[in-house]
C-alpha cells in the first residue's frame, strides 16, 4: 500500500491518497496538489517521417512529465495522416513505441482534410477523434484555404457526427504578406506577416459555417482579443464552439524576438502585451475552454534557420502545468478553473470516457527550468530559465502509481 497523505484538492481540502502497490511507504504530500490526470487536445508527436525531432518514445515519458495521461496528435506528419492505410500504419508504429516507452500514455489521433480525401474519413470514422482542417499553411502540406472545399467538409462531419479542430488563419491574406515582406529578416515580422486580420477573418468564417451546419468546431491556438470576442458572441447564440489558446501566448509576447528569435516562431505568432492580457481575462470568463500545448518540436539546429527557413512551432507538454500552475500561486487562476481547462472541458468536448488517472504536483518548491532536464527529444524550450513550481511529482495512471524522475 502507498499512502499520500496531506494533499491539497481543487476545493482547498486536505486527502489523503492510498493505492494499492507492493510496498509500504506513506509519502507526506503536503507539497502537493492533486489535479485529474490531465488531457492535450493537441500535440504533434512527429511520427511518422519526422522523428528526429519528436518520437512516442520520447513524448511519452514528456506527457507524464508534463502531469498528461491522454493526449490528441496531430495528422500533419510525413506522410500526413490522410488515408486509412496511413491511420492504421501509424498506429501501428505508436502503440510499438508506447511499449519501448515504459509510459501507458493514452492518445487519440486527428485525421488530415485535404480536398481529395473524404472517401478515407467515411472510412476511420469510427477510430479518429476528429477532422483537423488548416485553413491557413503550416508544418506539412496540409492546406484548405477554399470556401466550397469546406463547406464540402462540414457537411461531411455533420452527416458522420465528427467534430473538427481548425488552423484558423487566412492563407490569402498570409501569402499576400509574404509577397510584401519577403526582404524582411528580423523575426517581429512574421507576426506581421501572420496578422490579426489573417486570424479574425478565418474564425468569422468558421462561424458562418457552424450557422448552417452546427457542426462541433474547435478552434486552436487563438490569440487575439477579437477571435473571442467572435467567438463569446457565437456562444451566447448557442453555436457549438469551442476555443483553444496556447501557453506560449499566455507567457510570451513578440516583445521576446529580440532575445529568443526563431525558438519563439510559431503558427499563429506571438501578439503583444494588450492581447496577451485579454486572454486571460478570457480564460477567467469562460470564453476560452481548453489549453492546449501545441507541443511541436523543431531541432536547435532547424530553429536556428534565418526568418525565411526556420520552421514555427516549440515544445511545450512539459511546461504548461508548472506555467500554469505556477500563475495559480500568483493568484492569476484558480485550481478549479485550472481542473476544466486543463481536463474537465476537452473530455466534455471530445466525449471522452471519464478516467480515474490523477497527478500530484509539488505547489510550494520552486525550481528554475533547465533545457537537460527536458525529456522531449530536442531537449529545449523557450521558459528555460523561469523559475516555475507546479511540477508534477508522481502521477496515477492506468491502475498504476508512478513516481516522476
Amino acid at each position: 500500500m502507498i499512502k499520500l497523505t496531506n494533499v491539497l484538492n481543487i476545493n482547498g481540502e486536505r486527502t489523503d491518497y492510498k493505492f494499492v502497490d507492493k510496498s509500504n511507504v506513506t509519502i507526506d504530500g503536503h507539497k502537493l496538489v492533486v489535479l485529474p490526470g490531465l488531457i492535450d487536445p493537441h500535440v504533434h508527436f512527429r511520427v511518422p517521417g519526422l522523428e528526429h525531432k519528436e518520437d512516442w518514445i520520447h513524448g511519452a515519458k514528456a506527457a507524464f512529465k508534463g502531469g498528461y495521461t491522454t493526449v490528441f496528435d496531430m495528422p500533419n506528419t510525413k506522410p500526413a495522416t490522410t488515408t486509412r492505410e496511413r491511420l492504421l500504419d501509424k498506429i501501428a508504429l505508436i502503440d510499438e513505441q508506447i511499449k519501448q516507452s515504459g509510459y501507458d500514455l493514452q492518445y487519440k489521433l486527428f485525421f488530415g482534410a485535404d480536398r481529395k480525401n473524404f472517401q478515407e474519413i467515411v472510412k476511420v470514422r469510427d477510430d479518429i477523434v476528429g477532422i483537423k482542417v488548416f485553413m491557413g499553411s503550416s508544418t506539412g502540406d496540409l492546406l484548405m484555404d477554399d470556401e466550397s472545399s469546406l463547406h464540402a467538409i462540414y457537411a461531411l462531419a455533420k452527416a458522420f457526427d465528427l467534430p473538427i479542430a481548425l488552423h484558423a488563419e487566412d492563407e490569402l491574406i498570409i501569402q499576400k504578406n509574404i509577397e510584401k515582406y519577403s526582404a524582411q529578416t528580423d523575426f517581429k515580422y512574421h507576426s506581421i506577416i501572420r496578422s490579426k486580420d489573417a486570424a479574425i477573418k478565418a474564425v468569422s468564417l468558421v462561424i458562418d459555417l457552424v450557422k448552417i451546419y452546427g457542426v462541433t468546431s474547435y478552434l486552436l491556438h487563438l490569440s487575439t482579443q477579437e477571435e473571442l470576442n467572435l467567438v463569446r458572441q457565437a456562444k451566447l447564440n448557442g453555436l457549438p464552439i469551442y476555443a483553444e489558446t496556447c501557453p506560449h501566448y499566455l507567457f510570451l509576447d513578440d516583445s521576446m524576438y529580440t532575445r529568443l528569435s526563431g525558438k519563439v516562431k510559431m503558427n499563429p505568432p506571438l501578439r503583444n502585451k494588450v492581447e496577451q492580457e485579454y486572454l486571460w481575462q478570457a480564460l477567467i470568463d469562460g470564453t476560452i475552454d481548453t489549453i492546449g500545448s501545441d507541443h511541436a518540436p523543431h531541432t536547435l539546429t532547424e530553429k536556428d534557420q534565418p526568418l525565411c527557413r526556420c520552421p514555427s512551432g516549440m515544445p511545450g507538454i512539459e511546461t504548461t502545468l508548472p506555467l500554469m500552475l505556477t500563475a495559480y500561486k500568483q493568484g492569476r487562476i484558480s485550481l478549479t478553473r485550472l481542473q476544466e481547462l486543463l481536463c474537465r472541458n476537452p473530455q466534455q468536448i471530445f466525449k471522452l470516457k471519464p478516467n480515474a488517472d490523477l497527478v500530484f504536483a509539488n505547489i510550494e518548491d520552486y525550481k528554475e527550468l533547465k533545457d537537460l532536464d527536458l525529456c522531449t527529444k530536442v531537449k529545449w524550450s523557450p521558459f528555460s530559465g523561469m523559475s516555475l513550481t507546479g511540477y508534477p511529482e508522481y502521477i496515477y495512471a492506468h491502475d498504476k502509481f508512478i513516481k516522476l524522475e
